[in-house]
């Protein structure tokens, strides 16, 4: 998507000129995993036109992939962002009725030829939210990515106001998720999506959650999630959990984020931390703490994609969050 915001922290009303920058929760995940040096593809329909190749190149200059990427159609899909401050909420406006990703055909992606050689797989629930084209054509790359032994990961990322196609989000992600090793999903997601409940006003209330959702898909071998203390909307704390098929829970130290620059694809800094560090290193508790410290350093830096190296990372799991100048 095409991202159109006022400078600063502007509002809409106030606006002469709106930044261009691009991005999508799949798409930011590819280019956090490219810039901590983990070889990664996008693979998307971009309209036949200048906006779409501007698109690809942005996504491409971070070190991404995009050999199996389809141009065809004349329209990309666009969002407006508000940037909150203070006690001021952002706000986002979407623009994605017609695109060419919406329009994307099933037949257009031979999955079995663009996963080989991959060791990893990563969805979100936007996706099939916005078609029942993507949605199919989402559902094929799962099956063919556990045929073919690829791990899958999925952050559902419920949005209600993006289905609107004619088919509930209840309906369409259960399959989905059932084709997954790891979930993205925390308890409002799980009652919303699943009917999944949990006492959330008690400190198990991500283990009860997480192990309903692995008993009622059993191929998910890990939940994740983060847990946000929104203080305003330039202070947010930060930490991470995660459980496991027995049932143990780890979670992250809390990190305090302030003053935030953009919170724009924390989530997806998160789960590219997360990928990457499940590689990487020897326990899920390391990975978990990747993935916090990516999105840690992501609030930190404009535009959707987390462009913090792995060095950066690295220091911030280290218990480097001074910010002192490098000379």
């Amino acid at each position: 998507m095409m991202r159109l915001s006022p400078p600063q922290n502007y509002r809409f009303i106030q606006a002469h000129e709106l930044h261009i920058t691009y991005g999508g929760g799949e798409a930011n995940v590819s280019m956090s995993l490219a810039r901590m040096g983990f070889p990664a593809e996008h693979v998307t329909a971009f309209p036949d036109n200048e906006l779409g190749r501007a698109a690809a190149q942005h996504i491409q200059q971070q070190g991404v992939s995009l050999q199996h990427t389809v141009f065809r159609g004349h329209r990309l899909g666009l969002y407006f962002l508000e940037s909150g401050a203070s006690v001021r909420a952002s706000h986002i406006v979407y623009d994605r009725a017609d695109s060419a990703f919406a329009n994307l055909q099933t037949d257009w992606f031979d999955w079995e030829t663009i996963l080989t050689g991959a060791s990893w797989f990563h969805w979100t629930g936007i996706t099939p939210a916005i078609s029942a084209q993507a949605a199919a054509a989402c559902a094929a790359a799962i099956q063919v990515a556990r045929r073919m032994g690829i791990t899958v990961s999925a952050d559902v990322n419920y949005r209600r106001n993006l289905w609107q196609y004619g088919q509930r989000a209840q309906d369409v992600m259960p399959p989905l998720v059932a084709g997954c090793d790891v979930v993205v999903c925390a308890e409002n997601d799980a009652e919303d999506l699943f009917g999944i409940a949990s006492d959330v006003t008690s400190n198990d209330s991500f283990a009860q959650m997480s192990v309903q959702l692995m008993d009622r898909f059993p191929t998910i071998k890990q939940v994740i999630t983060t847990r946000r203390t929104t203080l305003s909307a330039s202070h947010n704390q930060l930490r991470g959990l995660l459980c496991d098929q027995t049932g143990k829970t780890v979670e992250t130290p809390t990190y305090d984020i302030v003053p935030i620059v953009d919170r724009i694809g924390g989530g997806d800094a998160f789960v590219a931390g997360f990928i990457y560090g499940s590689q990487a290193y020897a326990t899920a508790e390391d990975a978990l703490r990747c993935g916090v410290a990516a999105s840690v350093l992501k609030h930190s830096i404009h535009g959707d994609a987390n462009l913090a190296t792995l060095t950066e990372i690295e220091a911030v799991m280290a218990g480097d969050t001074a910010g002192r100048l490098l000379r």
